[in-house]
Formats: C-alpha cells, structure tokens, sequence
C-alpha cells in the first residue's frame, strides 16, 4: 500500500503541520516503509502467542518502603531561602 501526497498532507493538517514540497515526498515515501512492514508483520502466524505488554521482562525498580522519623521543623527550614520567625516567606500573591 503506498501514501499518496494527499493523505500526507490531510495528516499534516490535522497535526498542524505545515510541510515543504520536498517534506511531502519525503514523508509519502517514509510513511510507505513503515506500512509495508506492518503488512510484513501481519503475515506473521500469532497462534498461540500470549500479548505482550513490553516485549523485555520488566523488574520493579523501586526501593522498598522504609519508616524513617520526620526531618523536624528546624532541618526543614535550613534550606528555605527566605525564612522569618520559624516559617517560610514567601512573596505576596494576592491583594
């Protein structure tokens, strides 16, 4: 199945795209491959195959949670770029 220019430029409108002469061309013949290898992937025999999610076995990479005590108000406020009387300053925003 080949991409005629008018389909490229009908997607290009949707997407807000605007596009040279030359990108058209390009895009016809590049959008062309990549269907033609989803006809190519369409003729693969799928029986029996279970979906997949990511085609690598994933492992969770998280830590484990772990309880730790609170940092305090003190060492929460040593970083704070402005501070008055125990809180953060911060700017004004509203009248």
């Amino acid at each position: 199945m080949t991409i005629s220019i008018k389909e490229v430029e009908h997607v290009a409108k949707l997407a807000r795209l605007a596009l040279t002469d030359e990108e058209k061309k390009l895009y016809c013949e590049q959008l062309g491959k990549i269907i033609a290898f989803f006809d190519q992937l369409k003729s693969i025999d799928t029986t029996g195959l279970e979906p997949l999610a990511h085609p690598l076995p994933l492992v969770n990479v998280l830590r484990q949670d772990e309880i730790v005590p609170p940092l305090g108000h003190d060492a929460l406020l040593e970083n704070a770029p402005d501070k008055e009387k125990g809180y953060f300053r911060v700017p004004k925003i509203g009248e």
